[in-house]
């Protein structure tokens, strides 16, 4: 199996004992999946886009990580900062400004 370059996982605030209830999913972040999937192959991107149960940081959600960089970013609730963050990816850097991990 080929594994993808890049993986971006969104958290989408999956709980142990049911559904969906955290900030995440509250803010839209079903919906991002789809954006960064179709955004990456219209740009050519080796991506694969997954769905995350609660990574328990909500004050800073939507919160998306992307690996193999282990970039975890906060605050993506636009069309325009997921493409900021797959345009990173087109050229090998990181947004810094919406980086909330070290």
């Amino acid at each position: 199996m080929k594994k993808p370059t890049f993986h971006i996982l969104v958290c989408n605030s999956y709980r142990i004992a049911g559904g969906a209830q955290g900030a995440c999913n509250r803010k839209n972040a079903p919906a991002m999946i789809q954006y960064f999937t179709e955004g990456a192959a219209d740009r050519g991107l080796d991506v694969a886009v997954s769905s995350t149960a609660c990574l328990n940081v909500c004050a800073q959600g939507p919160v998306v990580v992307v690996h193999p960089q282990n970039v975890w970013y906060g605050g993506i609730e636009s069309e325009d900062q997921m493409d900021e963050i797959l345009d990173a990816l087109e050229n090998d850097e990181i947004v810094e400004k919406y980086k909330i991990s070290d």
